[in-house]
């Protein structure tokens, strides 16, 4: 057998091939030899080709047991390794032999190349005559070895790879007409790993989605053969998954799997007749609508929940959030207290005589833990109800289902009457009081239809905190319903607004008083005195608020702020400390209102200053305060003319401070009178 200097026809060495060390003596040798021929492979080779294996493991034996051949031969293994590092030295074996030796390179543990010869010996030019030994062994190797390499990529979570060489193994088989035993193997080794596969393929980066729709086609026939989510199919499972493992496998994948794409496929298997995934739609379709900021698809969500027949499940609870979500209290109140849930109940009790915040808390709960989880562009943790109810997109959604499902009234009704009764809750929110008419006197988060553009009580320097609820018996039949329905939802806003801001963690810091910058309040002219003149004021810089305990003349100082850049805005000017000292939607909700002044070629001169301020209460991330605002303006048109204006008064506001991250800004203010 001549030594080979590089890779020839087989990929491996005498040592290998007789399965010895490369310092094995000659009596180690000798009896590997023999345990060789003893354990002849049993797997259906024809007694030709076993004869010639027994052959050429007596030839390799006779080379290592002769001192003189072996230490040429080590010497040639020697040079190769030197002039060719990374290569595999190689036996020349003559074509009679060469299904001999691809047995004895498989059972030297190297089915990767084992296949890639059988396959290549199988097909032409090299294809042996059909019905020949030759062809039957070949065959029969293939099918070994690809099961072999099959199992190795698995082992190594090459799930794909493996699978790849299984398709292969079983369409040259099949080509063949061969082996229909060995090929039923493989095909069931295939149907095992297609779980993995499908892992393998959604869990890859994603720039690659060629791969990730592969395996969301996968997935999507996996599911539907097994019959839906359940496993209904008569036949037994694909993929060899009991339902427990199924379920385990489930949760894995959903990481992988953006909400949209989770809705697509929980609808579609819907439709082939799975319940848990009508079930697991509905809350998809919730997620998709919370945290996309779409209202509507909330709304589709609960038709969607409230259509399914959930034997032995209460749904009372989940409905009753999507009602809060949309704005519909009174429906919320309704199925919320009809429910049995327990987590419910627990929610209750914690909060006695205040079941807006028991639903409050409820709700934020269960959207982080039943809705929002599970989605690979999803953030659990991000349950932010007061940019909920803030976003106007949301508001301006639940305005247009009030009045297509004519519930406004009633859903005052249910605000005022039922859920938040001075029976049921004495006082909804400490820093809100209801007015004589049961109304919480709530500032909106925008501009409301048939609300004139002009009118002051809208902000917190009104006159009066309930004069423009007081004129809806005066508005057209149209915009009542807009504004009632805005009270309500102002409320929630409100609501959810003070509710989340308990929760929050504070932020260690080892700051003092004295190295923090402060919001100084700037010299406030005595308002009798100062005229008001159609000029556009120039905003001040302001430092923001960054301490955990700012005192009270600090709070002012933060205020007045707040006040002063507001008019400058107001006024015609801009203000980049407007967002310093105040959230995104009010300084938004100044921006609309300069905006309908612009429409209306006018333009606000306000004059404003805090008078006293006295803090209510207090926790690391809200800091309640009640302040007296002294406070007049004027509103000019274009040609300079006063058109209106309000005469100096002191007023009653509630404001609501929130800490985000490192410093302290207006979140919420309530006027009174």
């Amino acid at each position: 057998m001549p030594i080979a200097e590089q890779l020839v026809d087989l990929p491996i060495d005498h040592f290998r091939l007789l399965g010895v060390s490369p310092s094995a003596d000659s009596e180690a040798i000798l009896r590997a030899l023999e345990l060789r021929l003893d354990r002849c492979p049993d797997q259906g080779f024809t007694h030709e080709v076993l004869t010639q294996r027994a052959e050429l493991l007596r030839l390799s034996a006779d080379l290592l047991t002769d001192p003189p051949r072996r230490q040429t031969y080590e010497t040639a293994l020697l040079e190769l390794s030197r002039d060719h590092p990374g290569e595999t030295a190689g036996l020349d074996v003559s074509p009679s032999r060469e299904v001999a030796g691809l047995i004895l390179l498989f059972e030297a543990n190297s089915p990767h190349e084992v296949f890639h010869l059988a396959s290549k010996g199988l097909q032409p030019p090299q294809s042996p005559a059909l019905g020949s030994e030759r062809e039957a062994d070949l065959a029969l190797l293939l099918a070994l070895a690809c099961r072999a390499a099959a199992a190795e990529e698995q082992e190594q979570r090459r799930y794909e790879a493996a699978a790849s060489l299984l398709h292969d193994g079983i369409q040259l088989l099949q080509r063949m007409g061969k082996l229909s035993e060995e090929c039923h193997k493989l095909e069931n080794d295939l149907d095992v790993l297609l779980p993995y596969r499908i892992l393998d393929l959604l869990s890859r980066d994603l720039g690659d989605q060629v791969s990730h729709q592969e395996g969301l086609r996968l997935l999507d026939n996996f599911v539907s053969q097994r019959g839906g989510l359940e496993g209904t199919a008569p036949s037994p499972a694909p993929g060899g998954l009991d339902q427990s493992e199924f379920d385990n496998f489930f949760k894995q994948i959903r990481k992988f799997l953006t909400v949209q794409e989770q809705v697509d496929l929980y609808l579609r298997w819907q439709q082939a007749g799975s319940a848990d995934a009508g079930f697991l739609g509905g809350l998809a379709l919730a997620a998709v609508g919370f945290s996309r900021r779409k209202p509507e698809r909330v709304q589709e969500a609960r038709q969607h929940l409230e259509s399914l027949e959930l034997a032995g499940f209460d749904p009372l609870p989940m409905l009753g959030c999507l009602d809060l979500l949309l704005g519909d209290v009174g429906r919320a109140q309704e199925r919320f207290l009809r429910s049995t849930d327990p987590r419910l109940k627990d929610c209750l009790n914690s909060h006695p005589g205040d079941e807006l915040a028991a639903f409050c808390e409820y709700c934020r709960s269960w959207l982080r833990g039943d809705v929002l989880p599970g989605y690979r562009d999803v953030d659990a943790e991000a349950v932010d109800l007061e940019a909920w109810f803030a976003d106007r997109d949301v508001q301006a959604y639940v305005e247009r289902l009030e009045r297509s499902e004519n519930r406004a009234s009633s859903l005052g009704k249910a605000f005022l009457g039922k859920a938040f009764s001075e029976s049921s809750l004495k006082q909804p929110f400490p820093w809100a009081p209801l007015d004589p008419d049961g109304i919480l006197p709530l500032s909106l988060g925008g501009p409301e239809v048939g609300q004139p553009a002009s009118d002051p009580s809208s902000d917190e320097f009104a006159s009066d905190g309930i004069a423009w609820i007081d004129r809806l018996a005066d508005l057209p039949r149209p915009t009542r319903p807009v504004l009632i329905g805005s009270v309500v939802f102002a409320a929630l806003i409100a609501a959810f607004a003070g509710f989340s801001l308990f929760g929050q963690r504070p932020r260690p810091s080892v700051s003092t008083a004295a190295d923090q910058p402060q919001v100084t309040a700037p010299p406030t002219a005595t308002l009798q005195e100062e005229v008001l003149k159609p000029q556009v004021p120039v905003s001040a810089v302001v430092e923001p608020l960054t301490l955990e305990q700012p005192n009270q003349a600090q709070l002012k100082g933060l205020l007045q702020a707040w006040l002063s850049n507001k008019a400058v805005v107001l006024a015609g000017g801009k203000s980049d400390a407007l967002p310093e000292v105040a959230r995104d939607p009010l300084v938004q909700r100044v921006t609309q209102e300069r905006a309908r002044d612009v429409a209306l070629a006018e333009t606000q001169k306000v004059v404003a200053s805090i008078s006293s301020v006295e803090v209510v209460s207090r926790t690391p991330q809200r800091i309640e305060l009640n302040a007296v605002v002294t406070y007049r303006d004027q509103r000019f048109d274009a040609a300079g003319k006063v058109v209106d204006q309000t005469p100096q008064k002191d007023l009653s506001v509630t404001y609501i401070l929130g800490r985000d991250a490192d410093r302290w800004r207006l979140h919420e203010y309530i006027s009174g009178k």
